[in-house]
């Protein structure tokens, strides 16, 4: 792996999202030696994908937020930070040596701190038919559009709730794309509750701005709300989606594809098998890692920013991401503006306003989050509810024991799309909670791996004379 300018570097960052991107500049312009790894072919994560290289010249098309990211982007060319693309972090031990792999050849790079900054997946959205070719995320449809501005053009569904559920909607109208009805899943009542924390949202740009997208979205496309119960309907391939509101009416379109999305939870993958230990949030409803203030986790020079630490959005991924490069820079003993980590901290401080409205107001509801029936579960292994409901019967009694019986989460995904449904359906099936029935326990290689790129690995004399007596 020849693109490696050195073997060992200050700060070593995995994921140039927004997160990593901010940790990566800030470290680098401090003089530290930093290295930033992707494993996508350019930066910006999600939030900025294809910043670099997307057709669409438009900027109203996908609004002012996306092109921020040239300014972040900008302050990371300019620092000096080496950084490598389609590069994949396949481990990390508690020495914070780093295995990755990166044109067919894999090299391990020591680091004196780390900052994990792989960001947030979708939470899985098990219903039935959500296996049938024309159901997809809405993530996905996003990275399409983002990188081809590839928009729908035959009968679509949409069906969800979250920011994201409307940006999006609002990212394929304004493109000319299509859009049938929007299956609106947020729980009737769950305005009010969330409306003693609205005051702090009201105080951030988002409220404006979300209320000016929901005003565009809902002029052009009919909105289905409180849906309860979502189906998709095909035989090798969705034709049609069904679906049944809190006030008992039922609903059905003929249609070629459906976008789901309920949320985004931390990618918490990477920094579980370094050992770093999480916590169930029950506000989130997801895992997230025990943090101290700048985001050094209970494994020593392990720092994990951005929405990998708990999902706050791109002012949150931004300030949290200088904050863990400046604190990594204090204590490795390295000259720093005196003001960087006071005003870090203050970003965040204020970034993070609003988020509890939010979180209550998108909570997503049990149905949607802990399925029934032959609802498959875990995609990869094609394993259903009632199949882990039978192994719990039986004596299953966490994630890891499951995967003897049915081998949830073994697959290519490595329980990535399984994981938290397993965990919240089996303390459901136990009469307990999620804390008490926890995670997978993983391991490296956290990411698929050819034999030929461990082979690849630089032995040691040890190792060598072990093999060859």
């Amino acid at each position: 792996m020849s693109v490696l300018h050195s073997d060992s570097y200050d700060l070593v960052v995995v994921g140039a999202g927004p997160a990593g991107i901010a940790a990566a500049a800030a470290a680098a312009a401090a003089g530290a030696s930093t290295l930033l790894l992707d494993e996508n072919a350019g930066p910006g994560g999600q939030v900025w994908r294809g910043l670099t290289t997307t057709p669409l010249t438009n900027r109203e098309m996908l609004g002012k937020d996306y092109w921020d990211g040239e300014a972040e982007l900008g302050k990371l060319r300019a620092s000096g930070a080496e950084v490598i693309h389609r590069a994949t972090v396949w481990s990390i031990d508690p020495s914070l040596q780093v295995g990755v792999s990166h044109g067919g050849s894999s090299r391990i790079v020591q680091a004196r701190k780390i900052v994990v900054a792989t960001g947030a997946m979708e939470r899985p959205f098990p219903i039935p038919g959500w296996t049938l070719p024309g159901v997809m995320t809405a993530g996905a449809a996003q990275t399409m559009l983002k990188s081809s501005g590839l928009v729908p053009s035959e009968p679509t569904v949409i069906a969800g709730q979250g920011p994201l559920f409307w940006l999006l909607a609002g990212q394929i109208l304004r493109m000319g794309g299509r859009i049938d009805v929007m299956l609106d899943t947020t729980p009737k009542g769950q305005l009010a509750a969330a409306l003693p924390k609205a005051f702090g949202f009201l105080t951030t740009p988002y409220f404006r701005k979300g209320l000016k997208m929901l005003a565009e979205v809902r002029s052009k496309v009919r909105i289905v709300k409180h849906v309860t119960r979502i189906e998709a309907h095909g035989e090798g391939q969705l034709d049609r989606v069904t679906w049944e509101t809190a006030g008992g009416k039922r609903g059905e379109m003929a249609s070629r594809l459906l976008l789901l999305h309920q949320g985004v939870v931390p990618n918490v993958n990477l920094a579980m098998s370094v050992g770093a230990a999480h916590d169930w949030d029950k506000q989130q409803l997801c895992w997230r890692p025990r943090l101290d203030e700048d985001g050094q986790s209970t494994v020593p020079g392990l720092y994990i920013a951005g929405d990998g630490a708990g999902i706050g959005g791109v002012g949150v991924a931004l300030a949290r991401g200088r904050v863990a490069a400046h604190a990594a820079l204090t204590a490795m003993g390295r000259k720093a503006p005196a003001s960087g980590l006071s005003a870090a901290r203050a970003e965040l401080a204020k970034a993070n306003r609003g988020r509890e409205f939010l979180d209550l107001l998108y909570k997503p509801a049990e149905q949607f989050r802990i399925p029934e029936g032959d609802t498959i579960v875990c995609r990869c292994e094609e394993v259903r509810a009632r199949d882990i409901l039978s192994a719990v019967e039986i004596g299953a009694s966490g994630p890891n024991q499951l995967k003897a019986y049915l081998r949830t989460g073994m697959g290519p995904c490595q329980g990535r799309l399984c994981g938290l449904t397993v965990t919240e359906l089996m303390a459901k099936a136990r009469g307990t909670t999620p804390e008490q029935i926890g995670y997978y326990r993983l391991r490296a290689p956290v990411k698929p791996l050819m034999l030929s790129e461990l082979a690849d690995l630089p032995q040691e004399p040890a190792a060598v004379k072990a093999v060859v007596r």
